[in-house]
């Protein structure tokens, strides 16, 4: 009998440890999803931003560009109102972001995004093909992301 009763609390010991790793597990897989589903929300943003810029589409810009947003480009730093008259005025015309590699950090509400680009613009009525590692951190207020800081670093090399 006492070797039953070890026998049957071995089982139920066994099953209860068996349940509980894969419980953990099946969270840890929905957290990860979570991210992961983030993670390319603001990599879309950004693709979409980029696409914003190109267009002159500054009404859509100014939706997503953060009231206190900062800008730094490779002659200055800008606010949210300069920034959006120089893309309107043509002043930085974007044509093309190549984007050969990003990612993406949550940490709470930011998100840090890295884009490794290639980006064709028109500078003073040159075209310029420059490579940068652009930094955007975009911040999630009542779910919805805008984007607070915008930092090109020109890549030396190609």
């Amino acid at each position: 009998m006492k070797a039953s009763l070890i026998g049957l609390l071995t089982i139920v010991f066994v099953t209860t440890l068996s349940y509980a790793q894969q419980n953990t597990k099946n969270s840890t897989t929905v957290k990860k999803t979570k991210m992961a589903m983030e993670q390319e929300q603001i990599i879309n943003l950004s693709k979409q931003k980029w696409q914003w810029m190109a267009d002159k589409n500054v009404e859509e810009l100014n939706k997503l560009f953060n009231e206190k947003a900062v800008f730094v480009h490779m002659g200055g730093t800008m606010n949210k109102t300069h920034e959006l008259d120089i893309i309107k005025a043509g002043g930085i015309q974007y044509k093309k972001a190549d984007i050969e590699e990003s990612s993406v950090q949550i940490l709470g509400n930011t998100a840090i995004l890295l884009n490794k680009i290639k980006l064709t613009a028109i500078v003073g009525g040159n075209e310029v093909i420059n490579p940068f590692v652009v930094t955007e951190v975009y911040t999630n207020e009542n779910k919805n992301w805008t984007l607070s800081s915008m930092s090109f670093t020109k890549l030396l090399s190609q």
